[in-house]
Protein backbone atom coordinates (compact mmCIF):
# COMPACT_ATOMS: atom_id res chain seq x y z
CA UNK A 1 0.00 0.00 0.00
CA UNK A 2 1.47 3.62 -0.90
CA UNK A 3 2.18 6.18 1.85
CA UNK A 4 1.86 9.59 1.61
CA UNK A 5 3.18 12.30 3.89
CA UNK A 6 0.19 14.12 5.69
CA UNK A 7 -0.79 17.73 5.71
CA UNK A 8 -3.46 19.88 7.47
CA UNK A 9 -4.08 22.70 5.23
CA UNK A 10 -5.28 22.42 1.78
CA UNK A 11 -2.60 23.56 -0.20
CA UNK A 12 -3.27 22.32 -3.79
CA UNK A 13 -0.81 21.78 -6.01
CA UNK A 14 -1.20 22.56 -9.87
CA UNK A 15 1.06 20.99 -11.64
CA UNK A 16 3.64 23.84 -12.31
CA UNK A 17 5.94 22.00 -10.84
CA UNK A 18 6.70 20.24 -13.03
CA UNK A 19 9.01 21.12 -15.76
CA UNK A 20 11.22 19.41 -17.32
CA UNK A 21 14.72 19.96 -19.50
CA UNK A 22 15.62 19.31 -23.00
CA UNK A 23 18.49 16.80 -23.06
CA UNK A 24 21.02 18.25 -25.99
CA UNK A 25 24.41 17.27 -27.12
CA UNK A 26 25.12 18.62 -30.54
CA UNK A 27 24.67 22.23 -31.60
CA UNK A 28 23.57 23.18 -35.11
CA UNK A 29 27.00 24.04 -36.40
CA UNK A 30 28.02 20.28 -35.03
CA UNK A 31 30.33 20.68 -32.16
CA UNK A 32 29.35 19.43 -28.57
CA UNK A 33 27.74 21.55 -26.14
CA UNK A 34 30.02 23.12 -23.28
CA UNK A 35 29.93 20.26 -20.66
CA UNK A 36 28.18 18.10 -22.99
CA UNK A 37 29.86 14.15 -24.04
CA UNK A 38 29.02 12.94 -27.39
CA UNK A 39 27.96 8.60 -26.53
CA UNK A 40 30.33 6.25 -27.99
CA UNK A 41 29.11 5.99 -31.44
CA UNK A 42 31.98 4.80 -33.67
CA UNK A 43 32.46 5.81 -37.24
CA UNK A 44 30.77 2.79 -39.09
CA UNK A 45 28.03 3.45 -36.81
CA UNK A 46 27.76 6.79 -37.74
CA UNK A 47 28.05 6.93 -40.90
CA UNK A 48 24.90 4.03 -41.38
CA UNK A 49 22.72 6.23 -38.98
CA UNK A 50 23.60 9.25 -41.46
CA UNK A 51 22.80 7.39 -44.38
CA UNK A 52 19.78 6.05 -43.37
CA UNK A 53 18.87 9.55 -42.54
CA UNK A 54 20.23 10.92 -46.13
CA UNK A 55 18.10 8.09 -47.70
CA UNK A 56 14.92 8.55 -46.05
CA UNK A 57 14.90 11.86 -46.67
CA UNK A 58 14.98 11.38 -50.63
CA UNK A 59 12.84 8.41 -50.50
CA UNK A 60 9.92 10.76 -49.11
CA UNK A 61 11.34 13.28 -51.29
CA UNK A 62 10.76 11.12 -54.53
CA UNK A 63 7.31 9.44 -53.02
CA UNK A 64 5.76 12.35 -52.50
CA UNK A 65 6.31 13.91 -55.93
CA UNK A 66 5.25 10.62 -57.60
CA UNK A 67 1.55 10.95 -55.53
CA UNK A 68 1.72 14.11 -56.91
CA UNK A 69 1.85 12.85 -60.63
CA UNK A 70 -0.62 10.13 -59.79
CA UNK A 71 1.60 7.55 -59.62
CA UNK A 72 0.77 6.84 -55.88
CA UNK A 73 -2.23 7.10 -53.70
CA UNK A 74 -1.33 8.22 -50.61
CA UNK A 75 2.31 9.01 -48.74
CA UNK A 76 3.51 10.68 -45.21
CA UNK A 77 6.93 11.98 -44.93
CA UNK A 78 9.15 11.60 -41.90
CA UNK A 79 10.97 14.73 -43.13
CA UNK A 80 12.42 16.56 -40.19
CA UNK A 81 11.93 13.65 -37.83
CA UNK A 82 15.09 11.26 -38.99
CA UNK A 83 17.12 12.35 -36.47
CA UNK A 84 13.97 11.21 -33.86
CA UNK A 85 13.53 8.13 -35.33
CA UNK A 86 17.03 6.74 -36.83
CA UNK A 87 18.81 7.80 -33.64
CA UNK A 88 16.04 6.01 -31.77
CA UNK A 89 16.25 3.08 -33.73
CA UNK A 90 20.15 2.68 -34.00
CA UNK A 91 20.28 2.49 -29.94
CA UNK A 92 18.39 -1.12 -30.14
CA UNK A 93 19.14 -4.11 -30.18
CA UNK A 94 17.74 -5.09 -34.00
CA UNK A 95 16.26 -8.33 -31.99
CA UNK A 96 14.09 -5.78 -30.06
CA UNK A 97 10.43 -4.85 -31.13
CA UNK A 98 9.22 -1.80 -32.97
CA UNK A 99 5.93 -0.80 -32.77
CA UNK A 100 5.60 2.41 -35.28
CA UNK A 101 2.76 4.96 -35.73
CA UNK A 102 3.35 6.26 -39.89
CA UNK A 103 5.86 8.06 -39.52
CA UNK A 104 8.78 5.93 -38.98
CA UNK A 105 9.87 4.10 -42.17
CA UNK A 106 13.60 5.19 -41.49
CA UNK A 107 13.54 2.86 -38.37
CA UNK A 108 12.30 0.34 -40.49
CA UNK A 109 15.43 1.38 -42.96
CA UNK A 110 17.99 1.32 -40.78
CA UNK A 111 16.96 -2.46 -39.62
CA UNK A 112 17.96 -3.47 -43.58
CA UNK A 113 14.42 -2.89 -45.28
CA UNK A 114 14.98 -2.26 -48.70
CA UNK A 115 14.13 0.37 -51.15
CA UNK A 116 12.50 -2.73 -53.28
CA UNK A 117 10.52 -4.05 -50.28
CA UNK A 118 9.49 -0.07 -49.47
CA UNK A 119 8.04 0.12 -53.16
CA UNK A 120 5.97 -3.04 -53.28
CA UNK A 121 4.42 -2.05 -50.30
CA UNK A 122 3.85 1.49 -51.75
CA UNK A 123 2.44 -0.11 -54.81
CA UNK A 124 1.06 -3.04 -53.30
CA UNK A 125 2.11 -4.97 -56.00
CA UNK A 126 2.48 -8.99 -56.21
CA UNK A 127 5.87 -8.82 -53.87
CA UNK A 128 4.00 -6.93 -51.54
CA UNK A 129 4.32 -8.76 -48.12
CA UNK A 130 0.79 -7.61 -47.24
CA UNK A 131 -0.38 -8.34 -50.43
CA UNK A 132 -1.96 -5.22 -51.26
CA UNK A 133 -4.49 -5.17 -48.44
CA UNK A 134 -3.22 -1.83 -46.83
CA UNK A 135 -2.78 1.81 -47.58
CA UNK A 136 0.54 2.90 -48.74
CA UNK A 137 3.77 3.72 -45.65
CA UNK A 138 2.04 0.96 -43.75
CA UNK A 139 4.55 -1.43 -43.69
CA UNK A 140 5.71 -4.29 -41.29
CA UNK A 141 8.49 -7.03 -41.42
CA UNK A 142 8.48 -10.40 -39.43
CA UNK A 143 12.22 -10.71 -40.12
CA UNK A 144 13.02 -7.52 -38.94
CA UNK A 145 10.81 -7.33 -35.90
CA UNK A 146 8.75 -4.43 -37.22
CA UNK A 147 4.93 -4.65 -36.72
CA UNK A 148 2.71 -4.28 -39.49
CA UNK A 149 1.60 -0.38 -39.25
CA UNK A 150 -2.22 -0.01 -38.24
CA UNK A 151 -4.17 3.14 -39.54
CA UNK A 152 -6.36 3.80 -36.01
CA UNK A 153 -4.31 6.06 -33.73
CA UNK A 154 -2.29 5.11 -30.72
CA UNK A 155 -3.15 1.42 -30.94
CA UNK A 156 0.10 0.37 -30.73
CA UNK A 157 0.86 1.98 -27.85
CA UNK A 158 -1.02 -0.55 -25.20
CA UNK A 159 -0.41 -3.27 -28.04
CA UNK A 160 3.34 -2.48 -27.03
CA UNK A 161 2.69 -2.79 -22.99
CA UNK A 162 1.50 -6.15 -24.00
CA UNK A 163 4.06 -7.24 -26.37
CA UNK A 164 6.76 -6.46 -23.84
CA UNK A 165 4.99 -8.06 -21.11
CA UNK A 166 5.82 -11.08 -22.83
CA UNK A 167 9.49 -10.43 -23.40
CA UNK A 168 9.35 -10.30 -19.85
CA UNK A 169 7.96 -13.49 -19.30
CA UNK A 170 9.79 -14.97 -22.07
CA UNK A 171 13.45 -13.21 -20.66
CA UNK A 172 15.35 -13.04 -23.80
CA UNK A 173 16.46 -9.85 -22.95
CA UNK A 174 14.81 -7.63 -25.42
CA UNK A 175 12.10 -4.66 -25.51
CA UNK A 176 9.67 -3.10 -27.34
CA UNK A 177 10.31 0.86 -28.39
CA UNK A 178 6.81 2.21 -29.34
CA UNK A 179 6.27 5.47 -31.49
CA UNK A 180 3.80 8.01 -31.34
CA UNK A 181 3.23 11.41 -31.79
CA UNK A 182 1.93 14.11 -28.94
CA UNK A 183 -1.83 14.11 -30.90
CA UNK A 184 -1.66 10.37 -30.16
CA UNK A 185 -0.29 11.09 -25.98
CA UNK A 186 -3.84 12.39 -26.14
CA UNK A 187 -5.65 8.94 -26.70
CA UNK A 188 -7.15 6.55 -23.59
CA UNK A 189 -4.80 4.08 -25.37
CA UNK A 190 -1.76 6.28 -24.46
CA UNK A 191 -2.14 6.04 -20.49
CA UNK A 192 -4.00 2.66 -20.05
CA UNK A 193 -0.51 1.61 -21.89
CA UNK A 194 1.41 3.58 -19.33
CA UNK A 195 -0.69 2.57 -16.64
CA UNK A 196 -0.61 -1.19 -17.32
CA UNK A 197 3.47 -0.88 -18.41
CA UNK A 198 4.51 0.54 -14.71
CA UNK A 199 2.03 -1.57 -13.16
CA UNK A 200 3.35 -4.95 -14.07
CA UNK A 201 7.34 -3.58 -14.56
CA UNK A 202 7.19 -4.37 -18.50
CA UNK A 203 10.33 -3.60 -20.59
CA UNK A 204 8.87 -1.09 -22.84
CA UNK A 205 9.86 2.54 -24.39
CA UNK A 206 7.33 4.65 -25.23
CA UNK A 207 8.72 7.35 -27.60
CA UNK A 208 6.67 10.43 -28.31
CA UNK A 209 7.53 12.44 -31.20
CA UNK A 210 6.23 15.85 -30.30
CA UNK A 211 6.37 17.75 -33.61
CA UNK A 212 4.35 20.50 -32.77
CA UNK A 213 1.07 19.31 -34.72
CA UNK A 214 -2.02 16.38 -34.74
CA UNK A 215 -2.19 17.03 -38.00
CA UNK A 216 -3.52 20.89 -37.74
CA UNK A 217 -4.39 21.34 -33.79
CA UNK A 218 -1.02 22.97 -32.18
CA UNK A 219 0.01 21.12 -29.17
CA UNK A 220 -0.95 24.53 -27.41
CA UNK A 221 -4.19 23.43 -28.12
CA UNK A 222 -3.97 20.02 -26.96
CA UNK A 223 -2.56 20.04 -23.48
CA UNK A 224 -2.31 22.62 -20.60
CA UNK A 225 0.79 21.23 -19.11
CA UNK A 226 4.39 20.94 -19.56
CA UNK A 227 4.25 18.62 -22.98
CA UNK A 228 4.38 15.27 -22.51
CA UNK A 229 6.68 13.96 -20.47
CA UNK A 230 5.60 15.16 -16.98
CA UNK A 231 2.33 12.47 -17.47
CA UNK A 232 5.24 10.19 -16.60
CA UNK A 233 5.42 11.13 -12.82
CA UNK A 234 1.53 9.74 -12.45
CA UNK A 235 2.77 6.62 -13.00
CA UNK A 236 5.95 6.51 -11.67
CA UNK A 237 7.59 6.17 -14.43
CA UNK A 238 11.23 7.29 -15.91
CA UNK A 239 11.23 9.63 -18.16
CA UNK A 240 13.61 12.33 -20.33
CA UNK A 241 13.00 14.74 -22.94
CA UNK A 242 15.52 15.40 -25.30
CA UNK A 243 16.19 17.47 -28.29
CA UNK A 244 14.85 15.46 -31.46
CA UNK A 245 17.17 17.53 -33.99
CA UNK A 246 20.13 16.02 -32.29
CA UNK A 247 20.52 12.54 -33.24
CA UNK A 248 23.36 12.25 -30.66
CA UNK A 249 21.53 12.87 -27.58
CA UNK A 250 18.40 10.80 -28.95
CA UNK A 251 20.76 8.29 -29.66
CA UNK A 252 22.30 8.39 -25.84
CA UNK A 253 19.17 8.78 -24.17
CA UNK A 254 17.55 5.48 -25.96
CA UNK A 255 20.29 3.63 -25.52
CA UNK A 256 20.42 4.54 -21.59
CA UNK A 257 16.52 4.05 -21.97
CA UNK A 258 17.13 0.43 -22.97
CA UNK A 259 19.41 -0.36 -20.40
CA UNK A 260 16.52 0.69 -17.73
CA UNK A 261 13.97 -1.18 -19.33
CA UNK A 262 16.04 -4.14 -19.98
CA UNK A 263 18.20 -5.07 -16.82
CA UNK A 264 15.60 -3.36 -14.35
CA UNK A 265 11.91 -3.92 -16.43
CA UNK A 266 11.37 -0.46 -15.44
CA UNK A 267 9.49 1.17 -18.73
CA UNK A 268 10.67 4.84 -19.74
CA UNK A 269 8.81 7.14 -21.47
CA UNK A 270 10.87 9.46 -23.87
CA UNK A 271 9.59 13.06 -25.27
CA UNK A 272 11.15 14.15 -28.34
CA UNK A 273 10.84 18.34 -29.30
CA UNK A 274 10.68 17.98 -33.08
CA UNK A 275 9.28 19.53 -36.05
CA UNK A 276 6.82 17.93 -38.73
CA UNK A 277 8.75 20.10 -41.48
CA UNK A 278 6.35 18.44 -44.12
CA UNK A 279 2.43 18.16 -44.46
CA UNK A 280 0.55 15.56 -42.38
CA UNK A 281 -0.01 13.45 -45.26
CA UNK A 282 -0.26 14.15 -48.72
CA UNK A 283 -3.74 15.02 -48.27
CA UNK A 284 -2.97 17.97 -46.11
CA UNK A 285 -1.58 21.37 -46.91
CA UNK A 286 -0.41 23.01 -43.46
CA UNK A 287 0.04 26.60 -44.76
CA UNK A 288 -3.74 26.65 -43.41
CA UNK A 289 -2.68 26.25 -40.17
CA UNK A 290 1.13 27.16 -39.46
CA UNK A 291 2.97 30.31 -41.19
CA UNK A 292 6.06 29.84 -43.39
CA UNK A 293 8.01 31.97 -41.05
CA UNK A 294 7.32 29.30 -38.48
CA UNK A 295 8.72 26.92 -40.74
CA UNK A 296 11.94 28.47 -41.94
CA UNK A 297 13.18 28.68 -38.29
CA UNK A 298 12.76 25.10 -38.04
CA UNK A 299 14.26 24.28 -41.28
CA UNK A 300 17.64 25.95 -39.70
CA UNK A 301 17.37 23.33 -37.49
CA UNK A 302 17.38 20.96 -39.59
CA UNK A 303 18.82 17.27 -38.36
CA UNK A 304 20.30 16.17 -41.30
CA UNK A 305 22.68 19.58 -41.58
CA UNK A 306 23.34 19.42 -37.96
CA UNK A 307 24.84 15.18 -38.45
CA UNK A 308 26.85 16.17 -41.66
CA UNK A 309 28.26 18.83 -39.34
CA UNK A 310 29.60 16.98 -36.67
CA UNK A 311 30.43 14.18 -39.15
CA UNK A 312 32.94 16.78 -41.40
CA UNK A 313 34.37 17.72 -37.65
CA UNK A 314 35.30 14.29 -36.93
CA UNK A 315 36.86 13.92 -40.55
CA UNK A 316 34.23 11.29 -40.96
CA UNK A 317 32.46 12.79 -43.99
CA UNK A 318 32.95 15.57 -46.90
CA UNK A 319 31.50 17.56 -49.66
CA UNK A 320 32.26 15.19 -52.21
CA UNK A 321 30.86 12.21 -50.35
CA UNK A 322 27.48 13.66 -49.73
CA UNK A 323 27.29 14.68 -53.37
CA UNK A 324 27.85 11.28 -54.67
CA UNK A 325 25.49 9.93 -51.96
CA UNK A 326 22.38 12.52 -53.00
CA UNK A 327 23.27 11.48 -56.75
CA UNK A 328 23.65 7.86 -56.43
CA UNK A 329 20.19 7.46 -53.77
CA UNK A 330 17.98 9.33 -56.49
CA UNK A 331 19.20 7.26 -58.99
CA UNK A 332 18.67 4.17 -57.26
CA UNK A 333 15.18 5.22 -55.78
CA UNK A 334 13.85 6.88 -59.38
CA UNK A 335 15.10 3.22 -60.58
CA UNK A 336 13.27 1.07 -58.56
CA UNK A 337 10.32 2.85 -58.47
CA UNK A 338 9.86 2.20 -62.40
CA UNK A 339 10.15 -1.47 -61.79
CA UNK A 340 7.89 -1.87 -58.81
CA UNK A 341 4.89 0.10 -60.60
CA UNK A 342 5.25 -1.85 -63.08
CA UNK A 343 4.74 -5.39 -61.54
CA UNK A 344 1.37 -7.09 -61.17
CA UNK A 345 -1.16 -6.55 -58.60
CA UNK A 346 -1.40 -9.91 -55.88
CA UNK A 347 -3.18 -13.23 -57.39
CA UNK A 348 -7.09 -12.61 -56.84
CA UNK A 349 -6.95 -15.41 -54.65
CA UNK A 350 -4.81 -13.91 -52.07
CA UNK A 351 -7.40 -11.65 -50.85
CA UNK A 352 -8.89 -14.63 -49.02
CA UNK A 353 -5.49 -16.46 -48.45
CA UNK A 354 -2.99 -16.13 -45.15
CA UNK A 355 -5.95 -14.77 -43.17
CA UNK A 356 -7.02 -18.22 -41.82
CA UNK A 357 -5.13 -21.15 -41.65
CA UNK A 358 -7.31 -23.08 -44.33
CA UNK A 359 -10.28 -20.44 -45.99
CA UNK A 360 -13.35 -20.49 -44.42
CA UNK A 361 -16.22 -21.52 -46.24
CA UNK A 362 -17.75 -17.68 -45.81
CA UNK A 363 -14.84 -15.96 -47.40
CA UNK A 364 -14.71 -19.03 -50.35
CA UNK A 365 -18.27 -17.99 -51.10
CA UNK A 366 -17.28 -14.71 -51.29
CA UNK A 367 -14.28 -14.93 -53.67
CA UNK A 368 -16.56 -17.31 -56.28
CA UNK A 369 -18.78 -14.40 -56.03
CA UNK A 370 -16.46 -12.07 -56.79
CA UNK A 371 -14.72 -13.68 -59.88
CA UNK A 372 -18.25 -14.52 -61.35
CA UNK A 373 -19.11 -10.59 -61.10
CA UNK A 374 -15.52 -10.39 -62.89
CA UNK A 375 -16.55 -12.38 -65.46
CA UNK A 376 -19.79 -10.70 -66.58
CA UNK A 377 -17.70 -7.47 -66.26
CA UNK A 378 -14.40 -8.25 -67.70
CA UNK A 379 -13.79 -4.61 -69.02
CA UNK A 380 -14.66 -3.00 -65.71
CA UNK A 381 -12.05 -5.37 -64.35
CA UNK A 382 -8.77 -5.61 -66.55
CA UNK A 383 -6.74 -6.28 -64.06
CA UNK A 384 -8.74 -8.69 -61.99
CA UNK A 385 -9.98 -10.37 -65.23
CA UNK A 386 -6.61 -11.40 -66.28
CA UNK A 387 -5.94 -13.18 -63.15
CA UNK A 388 -9.41 -14.37 -63.25
CA UNK A 389 -8.54 -16.05 -66.92
CA UNK A 390 -5.72 -17.04 -65.22
CA UNK A 391 -7.14 -19.42 -62.18
CA UNK A 392 -9.52 -20.52 -64.75
CA UNK A 393 -6.80 -21.29 -67.46
CA UNK A 394 -5.53 -23.80 -64.50
CA UNK A 395 -8.57 -25.10 -63.61
CA UNK A 396 -9.62 -26.22 -67.12
CA UNK A 397 -6.03 -27.58 -67.48
CA UNK A 398 -6.52 -29.51 -64.25
CA UNK A 399 -9.64 -31.09 -66.22
CA UNK A 400 -8.07 -32.05 -69.05
CA UNK A 401 -5.29 -33.98 -66.80
CA UNK A 402 -8.01 -35.40 -64.73
CA UNK A 403 -7.97 -32.87 -61.90
CA UNK A 404 -10.80 -31.52 -59.97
Amino acid sequence: MTTTAQIHEPDFLAGDEFFIPTYSVLTQDGTLFPGATAPDLGKEKALRIYHTMVKTRVLDERMMAAQRQGRLSFYMQCTGEEAAVIGSAAALDDADMIMAQYREQGALMYRGFSIDEFMNQLFGNELDYGKGRQMPVHYGSRKLHYMTISSPLATQIPQATGYAYGQKLAGNGNCTITYFGEGAASEGDFHAALNMAAVHEVPVIFFCRNNGYAISTPSVEQFAADGVAPRAFGYRMHVIRVDGNDVLAVYHATERARQLVVEHNKPVLIEAMTYRLAAHSSSDDPSGYRSRKEEDAWREKDPLRRMQAWLEHQGWWDEEEEKALQDSLRREVLETMKRAEKRPPPALDTLVTEVYAEVTPALQHQLDALKNHIRHYPEAYPRGARFLDTTLQEKDADNEQGGA
